[in-house]
């Protein structure tokens, strides 16, 4: 009997597990640059007598779909979509380098470009700033072009370069601050190839319609596993009630 129970709480612990990421997906649909996160699980068989015939589901890391998503264009000379599988390098709060498909920058109070989440953009020698200036372009290698105040608006110039990595071949994962890291605090090369369209902005991946219909389903399989713990409780009962028959 405890091989039911065990296997249902097992189960629904999965669920709620993909049901908060359905729940993070559907919040995030218009959010800039968001990859859908997934969650996936794997079979751990138990050892020992009687414990063959179990295997408990290991949660692994949560992943993200990795799919592009549509492209719009704005016309905003900040506004960056990335090209392929580049990804655009940013600092997070405790000072390590992480990586985001986020491309609505914009220019904080101090001078600092930072994403539309606020982390600061990093080029190739740092966090990238910009002086005062009428103009701020970004060309598609992603170097920054500025006007200063009061110059002329046909000779800009340069003052950084943002750092664009290629995520092939390298295992990162996303992190709960919706950044991909990779292990062990590593960091990714730049990437000469990579290129940016400027004036144009990456939607979130997250397709609304399968999210809905994966939220029924996973609310179905929750209910599906409740009335299988109350079986279980009832055959428990209707046992034990049989051992305790007058002789």
């Amino acid at each position: 009997m405890d091989k039911i129970a065990y296997t249902s709480v097992n189960t629904m612990q999965t669920l709620m597990k993909r049901q908060t990421a359905i729940a993070n997906n559907m919040a995030n649909s218009n959010t800039v640059g968001f990859k859908a996160d997934m969650v996936s699980a794997e079979a751990k068989y138990l050892n020992g007598p009687g414990h063959d015939s179990r295997a408990l589901a290991v949660e692994r890391d949560m992943q993200a779909d990795m799919k592009s998503g549509s492209m719009t264009q704005t016309g905003r000379p900040l506004d960056i979509a990335l090209e392929g599988d580049a990804m655009l390098a940013v600092q997070t709060t405790d000072g390590k380098e992480a990586y985001s498909r986020r491309g609505d920058l914009r220019i904080a109070a101090s001078g600092a470009m930072v994403t539309g989440d606020g982390f600061p953009v990093l080029g190739e020698s740092g966090p990238v700033t910009v002086p005062p200036s009428d103009r701020v372009d970004i060309g598609a290698d992603g170097t920054v072009f500025v006007v200063p105040q009061g110059g002329d608006p046909t000779q800009p110039q340069e003052v950084g370069r943002l750092k664009l990595v290629s995520m092939t071949g390298s295992a990162i994962s996303k992190g709960s601050d919706t950044l991909f890291h990779v292990a062990d605090d590593g960091q990714l090369p730049a990437d000469e190839n990579a290129r940016v369209v400027s004036g144009a902005l990456e939607e979130s991946n997250v397709n609304m319609t399968a999210a809905l219909v994966d939220m029924i389903e996973t609310s179905r399989a929750w209910e599906t596993q409740a009335k299988l713990l109350r079986s279980a409780e009832e055959l428990d009962e209707s046992s034990a009630s049989i051992m305790n028959l007058p002789q």
